[in-house]
Formats: structure tokens, C-alpha cells, sequence
């Protein structure tokens, strides 16, 4: 047995039985060994960035971590926008970082580079193995990091001769990191909450992490109604459940007029796994913080803690019972649209009414998904992926690591066509795998939300020099051909009843398929 075997078997003995992959020459040893454990299932993205992404979706639905398998300082490099994402996400994931060999890297090579340096941005925890005989228990503590809540990005860096080193034959059993329960809240934090609750109007939970899923969202829920405090989510969240039966908790809009309008009456801010609200971006003439500042947010829990023993005892100490009725989702009024030319809200209206009970969406959709959530409230029951971190180019991954984590549901991706082609790529691995990801390409050929920020800085009307860097023309992008190249079959379609029909056959088949909407 090698270093790369005792990495693989403490893995799977911790549980980690998926590995996204983009290996190179230092990473050989490593791939050996993977083949040598059926138990492991390696998946190939074509760019870093899929790797990481999909490691990142595969996490939000299966509740435990992915491996991933990248090459040297660079490789990490092409990964690090989406480790942005699913670090912001919170999101549990082991990095597996291949290096030159320990004796090779004072020669300077031409891959040579300060991995920890460009690790340690995107990882909570960094750490370069010094020789085989360390990979077991590196790697454990790497699950370990991973693993505790609310989650996190581990980074291992893997020198190549502690992957070839041999290990004796009486090498001991692969450890088994031991887990710690997430901390509990404390008693003055719940009795500063219900004191607030008591007090009166303009209260407000913000919910984040595990309290935007059951059963931690019932009691919230169980808590709005009974007293009559809003609920609340950040703009971008790791994993929400939605849908006709479940709390319907409002999500603070991206555009800070907005947003500021929706939270003018908040006088009282408690924070359930979450932040504060704040703007994505600093405007002349409008707030940072986007919520009134009369009263300091009152924390009932961190990220870190138990989200669902602090509900619960919120609600003991607010004494609304177990069995106490909850709030029920209302949806904005939309009315189906039966023909016409296809625009993005006929998009949105069409896939809300028609999203398959247990589906997983992946919305990436920026600008023209706006409407989206606001429709979709009664769809349903669904699970809700967003992109977490603002650093485009996620949604496609996403769907395919969801996919693999999931693959009896539907995934269904929401996509804006200039984000997608960061990371088109993954339609391959989506291909290869033959995940059952429906993609939905929102084709409006520009960077519409770039528009919208130059507006937002004052310039009304662009020149040639900036509609050039925001549009996506000359020529226009071909969704079709690009799938087709990829492996994947698509459609595409600019009015409502073509748009419906196409739903419909790939909500009807299982595998990958894509409708590119002109809109």
C-alpha cells in the first residue's frame, strides 16, 4: 500500500465515496489508486471550475461532502470562483491539491507555485501533507474540518512522492474523524428574542443555513403565525425548501432600492443562522447596511450552532405549542400563459406550474429569474439552490453535483446565457454521466445585469465601447450547437407554446436536455 491508498481508504471510511475530478501528471498516483477502490466514484469535469461547482452542488443535496482532484497551484487557480461560491455557501467539501514532489520543488519548475498561497483565500482549513505516513490522519482531519457544522472548505495538498511512498503491510486502519455537535445557543440569546417578539411590531427572523429546512423552517413558521414577526432570508442562499406545503419565508431582493423598501418597517432584526443584510455593491447616494439601524440585530443563533434546537426553544419560551398551526406559502398572482412571444416571466410563470414534485433547482438565472421565486411559492414542494458567493458561472455545475447526489429527482436549471458559458463544460459531465439535468437557458444575448449596474452609477444610455463589453452579439451565442458539441440535445424556442412543449418533453425523459428560450 501507498499514500494515495491510505488517502482513498480514509475517505471512504469517512464516508467521502465521490470524487470530481481534473487530474494531471502529480496527481497519477492518486487516479492509481482510485481505481483500485470501486467504492469511490470518480467524475471527470473538463474545467477546474466544474470540478468545484459540482462539488459544491453535490454537497448542498447529500449532506456530507464530495472529494475533488485538481493539479498544482494553477489547477486550484481555475477552481477558486466557485470554491468563493461554496465557501460564502458554507458549503462541506475536501480539496485534494496535487504537488511536485517534495525534493523537486527547489528546482523551480514551471508548475511551481505557492499552492497554500493560493488556497488559503477559499479553504477554512490548509494543510500539506509531509509524507505518506501522515495522509491517513491529514485526511481525517480534512473530513473532520469539512464536516463541521455549519460546514467547510478543507484543502489538502498532496506532494507527489507522499502519494508513491510505500506504507508497510501492517499499516493500521484508516481513523475515522470524530464529529462534534454543533454548540447550542445560550439562554440569555433566547430571552433577548422573545422579549423583542413580545415587544411589538416591525420584528423580523432572518433564517439562514439548516433554518431554511425542515423541520427547522416549520417552527419558525409556527413562530410568524403565532406572533406575527416576519420571515426572512438573505438574497443567495445555500439550499431552501419551498413549495405549497411548506413556510414561506421572503427573500431580500438584490437591487438595494428594493431591498431597502422591503425592510423599512423591520425595526428589530434577529438573526437565525444568518447576517445582516447588506448591499452586493457600494452606490453613490444609497446605504450599505440595507436595513434600519436603530436597534443592534439581537443573535439568537450563529451559523455554527444548532439552528433548530434555538427555534425550538424560542418557541417554548414564547409558549406556542408543538402542534401550533404555521404559515402557508401564497403565491403572486400569475396567470398562465398560453401563446406569444417568449419573455423571461412567461419563462418563470411556465416552469413554476409545471416544476415536478421533489425537483432540485439550480438558479443561476440573474436578472430574468427575478420573478421566479415570488411565482414559484406554491409550486411543488422543491428544493431551491442559488448562487451563493456572486462569482458567476456556477449554475451548470451545480446541476451536475446535485444530480449525483440525487439521481432519482429532477434537476432543473435556471440559467443566464452569458453566466453559463463560464463553465459550459459541465454539459459534458452532465452528458458522461447521463444526469437527469433539464437546463433551461435564459437567452437574452447580454449581460443584462451589467445594464442594469450602469445604470445604477448614472450612465443612462451606453456607448459603443460599453454596449461591446455587455452584449452578447456579433456573433450571438448558439445553446444548440454547444450542447450538441457536448453530448447533450437541445431545442430551441421563442414562444410561449414551443417553450411549454419543450418542458414538457424534458420533463418527460430522464437525462440530460436543454431549451435555449429567446427572450
Amino acid at each position: 500500500m501507498n499514500g494515495a491508498d491510505s488517502l482513498c481508504d480514509t475517505l471512504l471510511a469517512n464516508d467521502v465515496d465521490v470524487c470530481f475530478a481534473n487530474p494531471g501528471t502529480s496527481e497519477m498516483h492518486f487516479v492509481a489508486a482510485l481505481d483500485r477502490k470501486p467504492r469511490m466514484r470518480c467524475v471527470l469535469g473538463l474545467f477546474e471550475g466544474v470540478v468545484t461547482g459540482a462539488a459544491d452542488g453535490y454537497a448542498r443535496m447529500a449532506d456530507k461532502p464530495a472529494a475533488t482532484l485538481l493539479h498544482l497551484g494553477p489547477g486550484l487557480g481555475n477552481g477558486l470562483a466557485n470554491l468563493h461560491n461554496a465557501k460564502r455557501a458554507r458549503t462541506p467539501m475536501v480539496n485534494v491539491v496535487g504537488d511536485h514532489a517534495t525534493y523537486h520543488v527547489q528546482y523551480d519548475a514551471p508548475l511551481t507555485s505557492d499552492v497554500e498561497g493560493v488556497a488559503r483565500p477559499m479553504s477554512h482549513w490548509v494543510r500539506r501533507t509531509q509524507a505518506a505516513s501522515d495522509l491517513a490522519a491529514d485526511a481525517a482531519e480534512a473530513v473532520r474540518v469539512a464536516r463541521q457544522a455549519p460546514g467547510n472548505i478543507a484543502t489538502l495538498i498532496l506532494p507527489a512522492d507522499a502519494a508513491w511512498g510505500e506504507l508497510p503491510a501492517d499499516t493500521p486502519a484508516p481513523p475515522v474523524a470524530r464529529l462534534d455537535a454543533p454548540p447550542q445557543t445560550t439562554q440569555d440569546a433566547v430571552r433577548a428574542a422573545a422579549q423583542a417578539i413580545r415587544a411589538g411590531q416591525g420584528v423580523a427572523l432572518m433564517l439562514g443555513g439548516m433554518a431554511l429546512r425542515e423541520p427547522a423552517l416549520a417552527v419558525a413558521g409556527r413562530i410568524a403565525r403565532a406572533t406575527g414577526v416576519r420571515l426572512l432570508s438573505p438574497t443567495s442562499n445555500r439550499r431552501t425548501e419551498r413549495g405549497i406545503n411548506r413556510t414561506p419565508v421572503t427573500r431580500v431582493p438584490y437591487p438595494v432600492d428594493q431591498a431597502v423598501a422591503l425592510l423599512k418597517d423591520v425595526r428589530q432584526l434577529i438573526l437565525v443562522g444568518a447576517s445582516a443584510p447588506v448591499a452586493f455593491f457600494a452606490y453613490p447616494g444609497k446605504p450599505s447596511l440595507l436595513a434600519p439601524q436603530e436597534q443592534a440585530p439581537i443573535v439568537l443563533a450563529t451559523a455554527e450552532q444548532d439552528l433548530l434546537q434555538a427555534l425550538q426553544w424560542l418557541a417554548d419560551e414564547l409558549g406556542i405549542a408543538a402542534g401550533a398551526p404555521g404559515l402557508l406559502p401564497v403565491a403572486a398572482p400569475a396567470d398562465m400563459p398560453r401563446s406569444g412571444a417568449l419573455t423571461g416571466a412567461a419563462v418563470n410563470i411556465i416552469t413554476a406550474r409545471l416544476l415536478p414534485e421533489n425537483a432540485i433547482v439550480c438558479d443561476e438565472s440573474v436578472t430574468q429569474g427575478r420573478e421566479f421565486p415570488l411565482i414559484s411559492a406554491t409550486s411543488a414542494p422543491h428544493d431551491w439552490l442559488q448562487l451563493t458567493g456572486g462569482a458567476i458561472g456556477i449554475g451548470l455545475p451545480l446541476a451536475a453535483g446535485a444530480a449525483v447526489a440525487c439521481p432519482d429527482r429532477k434537476v432543473i436549471t435556471l440559467q443566464a446565457d452569458g453566466s453559463g458559458m463560464y463553465t459550459v463544460q459541465a454539459l459534458w459531465t452532465q452528458a458522461r454521466e447521463q444526469l437527469d439535468c433539464l437546463t433551461i437557458i435564459l437567452a437574452n444575448r447580454s449581460y443584462a445585469t451589467l445594464h442594469g449596474e450602469m445604470k445604477n452609477v448614472g450612465v443612462q444610455e451606453p456607448g459603443r465601447n460599453a454596449k461591446r463589453m455587455l452584449d452578447l452579439q456579433e456573433p450571438s451565442l448558439d445553446w444548440v450547437s454547444l450542447a450538441a458539441g457536448m453530448g447533450v440535445e437541445a431545442v430551441r424556442v421563442d414562444s410561449v407554446e414551443a417553450f411549454t412543449k419543450a418542458m414538457q418533453a424534458g420533463l418527460a425523459r430522464k437525462g440530460p436536455y436543454l431549451i435555449e428560450a429567446l427572450i
